[in-house]
């Protein structure tokens, strides 16, 4: 606009000032027409959101309204509903009450009818209710006695099927002796004229002889022979070697004796170092402590029931692994368990307490492992089995002691065994007589049969089993059976 204002000024013509005027009338008339237009814009706009804004209200009053009319009416239904609720409380208390009176009047017949069955019966409730208690009782019993036979009969067929197979296994690949040595240790003489030198002048040579051995030295009137006595098997075996080579010597004199007990004492010392390597060797045990070994050795002069000692360890500790091998479990553990579970008897008459629980003392100051020291303390149930391995161990310590000519007793303990085997079955109730048998390997136990029933039989064999298990120490097992016999005898006239 400026261009054209300076073309004018420069060219002449017209006034601009007018021009100017009249551009600018122009523009204001286009600014005007444009606010109006704006105007008129804004106007319907606010008309449109008006009309939007009473058109949400409206809804939202309907809809209220509506909320408004489901109050109502639930509020209705609410007050119809506690009326009718009303209506049944009052009939179920009418008829509570109904059935107070009845219960009353059923509770004064059942006593009047218990009443006349009482004179019936001439039996007061209490009475007859103990009466069909204690034939329930005995329902009961019978009927848990057959679940009882019947469940062990299943698992004892079953168990014993997997037992024999892996006892058979492992006995059949262990060969063993048959024990013939005796608990006495007995030295010959030429004569008896060697008793005199025995003893010497004022008894001198028989006081060094017991002074040096720790053995009583017993010279009776058994011809040809002394006695060496001791508790402990170790000096005993040192006394009676001592002893025999100073027979053989001659030279009875008290500075020989103590030369001849220092000797022996090497030599047994020496004997019991290789036979407790032998016998780890023999049972694949390696690595043992040789201080656990040296103890483990005096076992070859201990006896049990004329079972040599070390060599039932070393049977054991055969039959453990095997039976582990077959079980699946550590045949390592087993056989070290087993080689060991009676190493308490070699130093049992030094140190108070059982020999098992004293085996496994001994095992856990030489650092064996928790479970060996379990498997050797727990073989005799003084303390609860903490694995499969110490089971095993148990087992097969009862097999190689219970084995055919594995173990002999004296005559006096047979006969005192046998007796007491009979003791305990004459002390239960209905018990006619009873048998030890089979070298006390059985007792057969006959019962009246008018009082005990057949399953009172299982019953009473079970019991009889377990008080001889509880009272008496014996080797091997013993099968207790319980013979009921019923007789029905006429006379034809």
């Amino acid at each position: 606009m400026l261009g054209a204002i300076m073309r004018l000024l420069r060219g002449g013509g017209p006034d601009p000032r007018e021009e100017a005027r009249l551009e600018a009338s122009r523009i204001t008339e286009r600014a005007e027409q444009e606010a109006k237009s704006r105007l008129i814009e804004a106007q319907e706009e606010v008309l449109g959101a008006r009309r939007d804004t009473e058109a949400d209200l409206r809804k939202s009053r309907d809809d209220q309204q509506r909320h408004e009319d489901r109050l109502i009416k639930r509020e209705e239904s609410l007050d119809r509903k506690n009326s009718e609720l009303d209506v049944q409380d009052q009939r179920l208390r009418s008829r509570q009450r109904d059935l107070d009176t009845r219960a009353d009047e059923i509770e004064h017949l059942v006593e009047q009818e218990r009443e006349r069955l009482e004179a019936v019966a001439q039996l007061t409730t209490d009475q007859a209710r103990d009466k069909l208690m204690g034939l329930i009782d005995d329902e009961i019993r019978d009927d848990v006695n057959r679940r009882v036979r019947e469940t062990e009969s299943t698992i004892k067929e079953e168990a014993m099927e997997r037992a024999r197979k892996f006892v058979a296994i492992a006995v059949q690949r262990v060969a063993t002796e048959v024990s013939t040595e005796s608990t006495v240790s007995v030295v010959p003489i030429p004569s008896d004229e060697m008793k005199g030198r025995i003893i010497g002048r004022e008894g001198r040579n028989i006081r060094a002889l017991e002074l040096a051995t720790g053995c009583d030295v017993i010279i009776d009137d058994t011809p040809d022979a002394v006695t060496m006595s001791a508790f402990d098997p170790v000096r005993r075996q040192i006394g009676k070697v001592a002893l025999a080579r100073l027979v053989a010597d001659g030279r009875i004199h008290p500075t020989r004796i103590e030369e001849q007990v220092e000797k022996a004492t090497r030599e047994i010392d020496q004997n019991i170092r290789d036979a407790g390597e032998q016998a780890a060797l023999d049972a694949r045990c390696g690595g043992l402590p040789s201080d656990l070994l040296n103890i483990f050795g005096r076992l070859l002069y201990r006896t049990s029931y004329g079972q040599n000692q070390l060599r039932h360890a070393v049977e054991t500790s055969h039959l453990a692994g095997m039976l582990a091998e077959e079980m699946g479990v550590d045949p390592d553990i087993a056989r070290r368990g087993a080689l060991l579970h009676d190493i308490g008897k070699a130093v049992d008459h030094e140190v108070e307490g059982t020999h098992a629980l004293i085996g496994g003392d001994m095992a856990r100051r030489f650092k064996l492992s928790d479970t060996i020291a379990n498997c050797i303390e727990a073989h005799h149930d003084e303390v609860e089995m903490t694995s499969t391995e110490a089971v095993i161990v148990q087992v097969c310590d009862s097999i190689s002691g219970g084995r055919p000519g594995a173990r002999r007793e004296s005559a006096d303990r047979y006969i005192e065994r046998l007796r007491a085997l009979e003791e305990i079955a004459n002390s239960f109730e209905g018990v006619q007589r009873s048998f030890a048998i089979q070298a006390g390997r059985e007792v057969r136990v006959i019962v009246d049969p008018e009082r005990i029933d057949d399953l009172e039989s299982m019953r009473l064999a079970r019991d009889i089993s377990r008080r001889i298990e509880e009272g008496l120490t014996y080797p091997g097992q013993i099968r207790v059976t319980v013979l009921r016999e019923m007789r029905a005898t006429e006379v034809a006239r």
